[in-house]
Formats: structure tokens, sequence, C-alpha cells
């Protein structure tokens, strides 16, 4: 039986439900006592939020900023339109799967009008607004640093997009203004939870959708024929944090990349084909093989494209012959005879030698970072 996604993104109604009273009828209206205690909970647990209101935009927006609450909401929806495509927006503007889009209203009306059109977003009454932080749904089980300052990473990736958007050139031009920093390196017992938390939370650019909890990470961590590799980034307008994992497991003539999973948010920055280059060109100077897991699922298309167009395919080599059955129905295989690559062009790579841990048990050296 598959998990419950977590919620990634709550849509707050405003009238009675937010603030009591309506506005367009009384401009004195207030929140509700409990109102900041929920929303900053909830922020601070990573959990984004928005509007879905029928009101209008610039008296909603001017009261929010008056209370104080208007820098935690993103991509609001304040207009007369269904709200049913006020949710849809802001599904469409985060990239967010609608099962993991939440919608509290305290009309009913509007709660079945958003419900009937968008089954799979999660609908609340108003009444049960104080309940939500003790709902597993809006209770990740390890918060992380990255879950902190989401919103924050979130409000640069709009500014970057803005400057993307006035920007005239080719987009490798443009990516090249980013100052684009990223570190691949061996994960640490701190960053366990980070890398757990994107298994979990990231499903268009995961090649297999396995949750790896932390107790399996560790378990990999500790296992001198693992890799266990965090990606992080940065670029002008601030930290992107940790966009992507890598688990690898070494063997004599193959390298056996049993998962690659990468933000949605930086697939158009290059980061996934950067790591897979990467890949490409360690395991060539170590002179073994690449067999990739892969899974298909309805959401990550964008990753099998990604695999095939770094020149994995289904060929059966020799070389994977003693990889362990896959441990999860629907897993297939894809093969690459590994090539040296050049470095990026539009990002600076920082990344740990894992030639001198080649196949067999070994002793992890301290990670030296190199300029690739």
């Amino acid at each position: 039986m598959t998990a419950t996604p977590m919620v990634k993104c709550l849509i707050w109604d405003l009238d009675d439900t937010l603030w009591r009273g309506t506005l367009l009828e009384d401009d004195g209206v207030r929140p509700f006592e409990w109102v900041r205690e929920v929303i900053t909970t909830l922020d601070g647990r990573g959990v984004l939020q928005s509007v879905a209101s029928k009101n209008d935009h610039d008296h909603a927006w001017s009261r929010l900023e008056e209370f104080g609450l208007a820098e935690y909401f993103v991509v609001p929806h304040i207009g007369w339109g269904p709200k049913s495509e006020s949710v849809r927006a802001v599904a469409e503007r985060l990239n967010f799967a609608h099962n993991t889009i939440a919608f509290i209203d305290d009309n009913p009306v509007e709660r079945a009008e958003v419900a009937h059109h968008l089954a799979d977003v999660r609908c609340y009454p108003a009444e049960e607004a104080t309940e939500l932080v003790r709902r597993p749904e809006f209770s990740p089980a390890v918060v992380t640093v990255d879950s902190r300052r989401r919103r924050q990473m979130y409000r640069a990736g709009f500014e970057r997009d803005a400057s993307r958007a006035e920007f005239t050139g080719p987009d490798e031009d443009f990516l090249r203004t980013l100052d684009l920093e990223v570190t691949i390196g061996r994960a640490t017992e701190q960053e366990l939870s980070r890398v757990a938390e994107l298994t979990l939370r990231t499903s268009q650019m995961n090649a297999t959708g396995v949750h790896y909890d932390d107790a399996t990470l560790r378990g990999l961590l500790a296992d001198p024929g693992h890799e266990v590799l965090v990606v992080t980034m940065e670029d002008r307008f601030g930290p992107h944090g940790a966009v992507g994992i890598v688990l690898l497991a070494r063997h004599e003539r193959v390298w056996h990349l049993k998962l690659l999973a990468t933000s949605c948010r930086v697939v158009s920055l290059g980061v996934g084909s950067a790591l897979l280059n990467w890949l490409s060109d360690q395991a060539a100077r170590a002179g073994v093989h690449l067999v990739a897991d892969l899974r298909r699922t309805d959401r990550n298309r964008m990753m099998e494209i990604a695999y095939r167009f770094a020149g994995f395919t289904e060929h059966e080599c020799a070389c994977a012959a003693g990889l362990p059955a896959p441990g999860v129905d629907g897993v297939e295989r894809l093969h690459l005879e590994p090539a040296r690559l050049p470095a990026p062009s539009t990002l600076s790579l920082t990344s740990p030698d894992l030639i001198s841990a080649a196949a067999g048990p070994y002793t992890i050296p301290p990670a030296a970072p190199r300029a690739a």
C-alpha cells in the first residue's frame, strides 16, 4: 500500500477562515487568534503556504501585510474566479503534484467545487485549522535546515525566474550569469536527514521513486561498497540547499547507480546532466561500466529522458551479471559504457574523486574537492 504523500503546500481561504469576517462587508477584519501560530509552525516545517480567495487583490493583500502575514504566502491568487482555478494555478506555479496540495476553506460549497475539479487535492474545513499541525500529513518525521528555509529558497527561485524572463540571450549565457556553484560531497551523519527528505519529496526527477529512510541510509553510509552523495547548489540569488542525491554501489567491473534524484526546481539549470556527465567521467577513469536502475512512473518521464540523453540504453552487458536483483517491482536496468567528458561550461563543480575508492572494501579518505 502506497503511503499518502506529505503536504507540500497549504492554500488558505481568507474570509472566515484566516480572518474573522468578510472583507468586502467589513474592513475591520482581524485574524483568528490561533492563525499566526499555525502559519509559523507549518512554515518552520517546510510546508509552503499560499492563498486562494475571492476578494479584491490589492485590498486583501494590504490587510495581510498589515497583519504581518503576507511574507508567509507564495504565489497567492486573490480574485473573483473559481477557487479550483486558483488552486490549480498555485500547484502549476510550484510544479507540485495535486496530491501534495491542501486547501482550507470555511465554505463547504467552495471545498466541493475544488474537490470536484481537483480530486487529488486534500480539502479541510476551516474549523479544523488548529488541528492541522497535529495531522501526520503536515508533520514530517525530520525537519532539516533546508525545510526551515524552503519558503526563502522558493522566493529566490521566483526572482531567478524573473531574471531569466528579462534576459534576451541564449539559455546557456543566462546560466553563466547566475554564477552557479554545484558541490557533490559524501554525505555525513548530519546530512542523512536531508538526503532522506529528498527521496521522499522528489517524484519527477527520481529514477526509481523509492524512499530511503534514515536508518537505511545510515547502513549504506557505513558500507564501504557504497557511496552516498549529496548535491548542494547556490548562485547569486542565494542557496538552493540540497538539490540531489546519488546512491552508488561499486563493484569490480561496474558501478551500480541505485538511485539518482534531483529537485525539480533545478531541472532547467542543468544539474541532472552535470551529475550524469560527472559520473560517466569518473567511471571512465576507473575503467568500469555504469548500470542505472529506473522504474518508470507517470511522474518521472524527465528522468528517463535524462538517462537516455546521457547515453544509457537497454543493452545487456556481462558487467551486470553479478548484481543483486532489484528489490522493487518494475525496476529495469540501463547500461552505459562511459566516456571521459569535459567539465560543464555553465557552472562550477566541486566533487570528490571516487577513483581512489575503487571497488571492494576500502577506507573512505577525506573528501578532497576538485574543480572539474
